[in-house]
């Protein structure tokens, strides 16, 4: 089963997205500060991380940016997910070593074909 880490500091976001993605048959594990999401990046090697970008305790820039420049770790896709959809975000989401990037609120259908592209390029 293709296991999803999904890094979400919104209770209503992580629940809706979580369920959204279990029904289609990922495995999602859950963390909801950047920090955590390192952890548990670094504990469950997920097949993919979906980040969001303002997260507290370590901002998803700066846990993005650690997972890359971490060996076990920087081969994980992550796709960072931000309602910030200002010029330059995209940029600055694949600078930090994001491999994708999408916007809140989130288009099912369009991050599951982010998902599987990145999934099968792996």
């Amino acid at each position: 089963m293709t296991k999803i880490l999904l890094v979400e500091d919104n209770e209503l976001n992580r629940d809706m997205l979580s369920r959204r993605l279990e029904r289609r048959g990922y495995e999602v594990v859950i963390a909801v500060d950047g920090k955590e999401g390192v952890e548990l990046a670094q504990s469950a090697m997920p097949d993919l991380i979906l980040m969001d970008m303002s997260l507290p305790v370590l901002d998803g820039w700066e846990a993005t940016r650690q997972l890359k420049a971490d060996a076990p770790t920087q081969a994980i896709p992550v796709i960072a997910l931000t309602a910030h959809a200002m010029a330059g975000d995209r940029e600055k989401a694949l600078e930090a070593g994001c491999d994708d990037y999408d916007t809140k609120p989130v288009e099912l259908p369009r991050l599951i074909t982010k998902i599987e592209a990145l999934l099968g390029a792996k």
